[in-house]
């Protein structure tokens, strides 16, 4: 099950809230990979990793909230973070090959144990 197709059932006057946003948050996430690709040098790149991250963070709060707020049944909701789970695991190589490239170590990249 995937974002939009999650949101579809959310209440209809929620549409400009929770659900623009998770679906904003959720869709940025490809969008700075893109983005930071076609930058000149690995040093865009890398920045553009690093907001890729905090989207996918938002995403995953958003997510929660809408457990809380009952639009999302709490297996459709473990599986969107599954997917959030294993998208950190993927940009955590991303992020270390970029910064060894630029020479730059982020100072976020230990890991963390906030559900990442």
């Amino acid at each position: 099950m995937g974002i939009y197709h999650a949101t579809q059932l959310f209440p209809r006057e929620k549409i400009y809230g929770v659900t623009s946003q998770l679906r904003r948050a959720c869709c940025s996430v490809p969008a700075n990979i893109v983005e930071g690709w076609v930058r000149d040098g690995e040093k865009d790149y890398l920045h553009f990793l690093y907001i890729l991250r905090a989207s996918l963070s938002e995403t995953q709060y958003f997510i929660h909230l809408s457990r809380r707020l009952g639009y999302l049944s709490g297996l459709d909701a473990e599986r969107l973070i599954g997917q959030t789970r294993q998208t950190f695991a993927c940009l955590r190589g991303l992020i270390k090959a970029a910064e060894r490239e630029t020479g730059k170590f982020d100072k976020m990249a230990v890991p963390s144990s906030r559900g990442q």
